[in-house]
């Protein structure tokens, strides 16, 4: 059962729709169709696996992320993204310099417990995260009381803005859903250090 503790509220922020349906649908099918998706080979426990999904990283050039042995580079932004980012900026009142995008093809793609806490991310800007395409389950779990959990559905086109905190207090993930049988996108745009 979910329990919703007071202080969750001046952790995230969700906008639900932020992206109108067709405008969401536009940037789906553009960016199923005009990026290199990889599915890349991770380390975790000392055994190599590859993650259960499709990701492509996107940022300005020099910018680097790295998590469970993968590393991934920014070479500069794609001209016919610049408009999604400039509109996710000034949404979140940041300048993110980096992207990454998680295709699950499916109800058994999926994203283990984790936060984005990693040294090279900025814990001072907000994370926002832009979901197109299918619905899918997004949980939390409490870091220090872990029997809190919070479960949001995220829809096409919802928008979910993780404060500054948010990942020292909070982890999550997006659970298998074995009856989902179509595409979801999601765009978790970042402030790395320089």
């Amino acid at each position: 059962m979910a329990i919703h503790p007071a202080s969750a509220e001046r952790d995230w922020s969700l906008h639900e729709g932020w992206l109108k349906p067709d405008l969401a649908r536009r940037w789906q099918t553009r960016l199923e169709q005009q990026l290199l998706w990889e599915q890349p080979v991770v380390q975790v426990y000392g055994k190599r696996h590859p993650v259960p999904r499709m990701t492509v990283f996107l940022a300005s050039e020099g910018i680097h992320y790295h998590y469970s042995g993968a590393i991934h580079t920014g070479f500069g932004w794609p001209e016919w993204f610049k408009p999604l980012l400039d509109q996710v900026n000034e949404a979140c009142e940041t300048g993110f310099n980096g992207c990454l995008l998680n295709l699950y093809r499916h109800g058994d793609d999926r994203m283990g417990w984790h936060a984005d806490d990693e040294l090279e991310i900025d814990q001072r800007a907000p994370i926002a995260s832009l979901s197109l395409g299918a619905t899918r389950d997004f949980q939390l779990r409490h870091r220090s009381t872990s029997h809190i959990k919070i479960s949001m559905p995220l829809a096409d086109g919802d928008l979910l803005v993780m404060h500054p905190g948010c990942q020292s207090r909070w982890m999550h993930s997006v659970p298998q859903r074995r009856k989902v049988q179509s595409t979801r996108i999601n765009l978790t745009f970042r402030r790395f250090q320089n």
